[in-house]
């Protein structure tokens, strides 16, 4: 099934959310924007802006460049944590963590354009975050992972694939991912996948992009 969210670039229409999210990695020895360009050449349809321990500064100004990748590649730019850099920057969204400005209140903040993403481990907490404005969820971890820190326990495919049965917006599952388990994940009901290591850790993040692409069953853009 096609699920569909609003399309911050055109405020109007709606944009159907691609099924794999490329997240920037931050971490010592990274290029988040050597992975980002090559994972945009590889056809990604979405990148996620995530940098912990930075200043506003060093975000905004990460999330600044991505976006305006993103923006020539026809790629979406969704920040992590902060709907006013991602506004700042001109992203299309914003994906928040459990700990982050709740879903309503960056609504409020966002307005209705704005993809919000929120995290979820079970259905009811997937609900309510719909309910209080997401236009899609994050749940993991799927899998174990060593890409950030203080996570709690992987849930598997089967437990995220309860959330995706239990919502009605597009679930993209976090934590783990490689190609070789896209299947599974699919099986389960995901509508898509976010990775970090599948692609920064990869020697080509331009092959790795279109190998996670291929197994998902979605062409570049």
């Amino acid at each position: 099934m096609t699920r569909s969210v609003p399309s911050a670039r055109d405020g109007a229409d709606s944009l159907v959310l691609g099924r794999l999210h490329v997240v920037t990695d931050t971490r010592a020895g990274r290029r988040p924007l050597e992975a980002v360009a090559g994972a945009l050449a590889g056809g990604a349809p979405v990148i996620q802006v995530r940098a912990k321990g930075c200043t506003d500064r060093e975000l905004y100004d990460l999330a600044l460049r991505v976006a305006a990748a993103c923006r020539e590649h026809g790629a979406l730019c969704v920040v992590d944590d902060r709907p006013d850099i991602a506004l700042a920057v001109g992203a299309d969204g914003t994906h928040l963590g459990v700990h982050d400005l709740p879903v309503a209140a960056a609504r409020r903040v966002a307005g209705a354009g704005h993809l919000l993403g929120g995290t979820a481990r079970d259905v009811a907490q997937g609900r309510a975050l719909v309910a209080a404005g997401a236009t899609y969820l994050g749940v993991g971890p799927a899998y174990a992972t060593t890409t950030k820190d203080g996570l709690p326990a992987p849930l598997g495919a089967a437990a995220v694939g309860e959330v995706a049965a239990g919502v009605q917006v597009p679930v993209i599952a976090i934590g783990g991912i490689t190609a070789e388990r896209v299947p599974e994940l699919l099986a389960a009901g995901v509508h898509g996948v976010a990775v970090v290591g599948a692609v920064s850790d990869a020697a080509d993040p331009s092959v790795a992009t279109r190998r996670l692409l291929a197994a998902l069953g979605a062409g570049p853009r």
